[in-house]
C-alpha cells in the first residue's frame, strides 16, 4: 500500500530528502531511498510497505531480547521488507534485503493498523513489537500502530539497528515504552564496510532512547575475526555502561548465514569472555544469546536469582512490586504490578 511519508523535505527540481534514518536521503523524481521502500512519486516521497506485512508472529518478549520488560509476557510482532542496512551477516536477509525495485518479491499480506491491534489483543499479547527488519523503514505503519495500540492499553516496542534520526525516535517516543538496539561494533570501518552505514548515528540513538525514558536493551552479535577481540567488547561495554549500568547487554552467538557462511560460530569462550568483560565495566546484566543456557536475571545487589529461565520460559519470579525479593532492592526494568 503506498502512503505519503513522514519526515521528509520537499526540495528543487521534484527532489525530497528524507530524514528518517541517518542516511537522509536525497532522493530524485522516481528515484529510491537505500532502504528500498520509500520513493519519490511526483516529487513526493511515499512509503510502498504500509501495512504489508511479510511476518506476524505471537513471540515471546524475551525473543527480541528484551529480559527486563514485562517478563513471561508475549508480544505481537510485525514486520515489512526492508532495511537500510547492508550487513552481511544478517540472520533475516530474505526479508530485510529485499526491495521494492524488483518485483521479485516474498508473499505477503494486508494488515492494517486496527486489524494488528485487534490480532495483538485476541493473542492476549501485551506489546506489539516492530521486529525481523528494521522498524525505522516501515515507520509510517508502526507509527500508526503504536498510536492505536497505546489506546487498547497495549505496549510497543521496536528492535532496531539505531540507525534512525533523532527526528524519528522524538516523533515515535510518546507511544514506543521499549526498544533493543543493535550496536554490531565500536567500529566505524565495520559499519561502513560491513553494515554500509556508520557507528555514530547508532550511538547517538542510545543515549537519546535513554534521556527519553524508553526501557532500553543492547544487543551484540559477537563475530570471530570480526568484532570479538578484548579492545572491541570492552569498547562497547564501557560505552553501555556510561550511558548506564542497569542497561542489559546481550552478547548474541553468531552462526553462519547469507554473506558469512564460511565464517566460524563463536565459540563459548568468546561469550564468556564477552560476559567477564560486560561485567567488569559495571554492567549489572549481561546475558549470552543463541546459546541454551546463561539466561537467568540475578539481582545486582546481593546475587541471587530474581527470574530463572529455561530458554524463553520463566519458571521462576522472585520479584515483588519491581523489587528482588531477598534483599528489598529495585529491580531494573518494567515489570506488571
Amino acid at each position: 500500500m503506498i502512503k505519503e511519508a513522514m519526515l521528509y523535505d520537499k526540495l528543487d527540481n521534484s527532489k525530497v530528502r528524507c530524514f528518517l534514518c541517518a542516511h537522509r536521503c536525497e532522493i530524485g523524481l522516481a528515484g529510491f531511498g537505500i532502504c528500498g521502500v520509500r520513493k519519490n512519486i511526483d516529487g513526493a516521497l511515499n512509503t510502498l510497505v504500509y501495512a504489508e506485512v511479510i511476518a506476524a508472529n505471537v513471540d515471546p518478549i524475551e525473543k527480541k531480547p528484551l529480559y527486563h520488560f514485562l517478563p513471561a509476557s508475549t508480544s505481537y510482532s510485525l514486520a515489512t521488507i526492508g532495511c537500510n542496512f547492508k550487513c552481511g551477516f544478517c540472520q533475516n536477509w530474505q526479508i530485510s534485503q529485499s526491495s521494492k525495485r524488483t518485483s521479485a518479491l516474498p508473499q505477503k499480506s494486508r494488515l492494517m493498523p486496527e486489524e494488528a491491534v485487534k490480532e495483538a489483543k485476541s493473542a492476549g499479547a501485551r506489546s506489539i513489537s516492530y521486529t525481523y527488519t528494521e522498524p525505522t523503514i516501515f515507520f509510517e505503519y508502526a507509527y500508526d500502530t503504536a498510536k492505536l495500540a497505546k489506546s487498547r492499553s497495549l505496549k510497543n516496542v521496536f528492535v532496531s539497528n539505531g540507525f534512525m534520526t533523532p527526528e524519528a525516535l522524538e516523533t515515535i517516543s510518546p507511544y514506543l515504552d521499549a526498544i533493543n538496539i543493535d550496536l554490531k561494533s565500536f567500529s566505524e570501518g565495520f559499519y561502513i564496510n560491513v553494515c554500509k552505514g556508520k557507528l555514530a548515528p547508532v550511538l547517538a540513538s542510545i543515549r537519546l532512547a535513554r534521556k527519553l525514558d524508553i526501557w532500553l536493551e543492547v544487543t551484540t552479535l559477537i563475530i570471530p575475526g570480526q568484532n570479538d577481540s578484548e579492545q572491541e567488547l570492552s569498547s562497547i561495554a564501557e560505552f553501555i555502561a556510561g550511558v548506564g549500568k542497569d542497561i542489559p547487554w546481550h552478547i548474541s552467538r553468531f552462526h553462519p548465514d547469507y554473506k558469512f557462511l564460511a565464517q566460524a560460530p563463536t565459540s563459548k569462550q568468546v561469550l564468556e569472555k564477552a560476559k567477564k568483560i560486560g561485567e567488569s565495566a559495571g554492567l549489572r546484566y549481561v546475558y549470552p544469546g543463541n546459546i541454551l543456557e546463561g539466561f537467568d536475571t540475578h539481582c545486582y545487589s546481593c546475587s541471587n536469582v530474581l527470574l530463572k529461565r529455561a530458554y524463553f520460559d520463566l519458571t521462576e519470579n522472585n520479584i515483588t512490586n519491581g523489587k528482588c525479593s531477598f534483599c528489598g532492592a529495585v529491580v531494573d526494568g518494567v515489570y506488571e504490578t
